[in-house]
């Protein structure tokens, strides 16, 4: 599916606005799956986490969804160097991301699930809105991409 302008325009003014932080730039450093930076594939998986929600049947709350996208993998290290004492990475990191964004953007309850639960089912807690849903299938879709 293709954007229309009009979802396109609010696509870009909601990256936009988190892309406006100094910090945000640090993740096209670090290499996040295969050679995509972890940059890039936040934007993906903001990008796709919309077009899916685009095409569902539920009121959703796509600014939160867009953001918490942006935001779901925020931490600055190198998560496969296992000889830095990166272990359990995909049970720790979704916290560290929170943590991080906490420092740097306001969060809405949304965009906090999204982050923190991200990873589900690996970590144990599901997801309590269906955008935080969204953004977990969607990242691992992209990941594999």
């Amino acid at each position: 599916m293709n954007l229309n302008k009009q979802q396109m325009k609010f696509f870009l003014d909601t990256i936009n606005d988190i892309l406006k932080h100094p910090q945000v730039y640090k993740l096209d450093s670090y290499i996040q799956h295969g050679s995509v930076s972890r940059l890039s594939h936040s934007i993906g998986v903001a990008y796709y986490s919309y077009i899916t929600a685009l095409n569902m049947p539920f009121k959703i709350d796509f600014n939160s969804l867009i953001r918490g996208a942006m935001l779901h993998d925020f931490f600055f290290y190198d998560w496969r160097d296992k000889n830095k004492g990166f272990r359990w990475h995909g049970f720790k990191h979704p916290k560290i991301a929170l943590e991080n964004a906490q420092q740097y953007f306001d969060l809405t309850k949304k965009e906090k699930d999204i982050i923190l639960r991200h990873m589900w089912p690996l970590t144990v807690i599901p997801p309590k809105y269906i955008e935080s849903m969204i953004v977990s299938f969607v990242d691992k879709t992209v990941s594999v991409m």
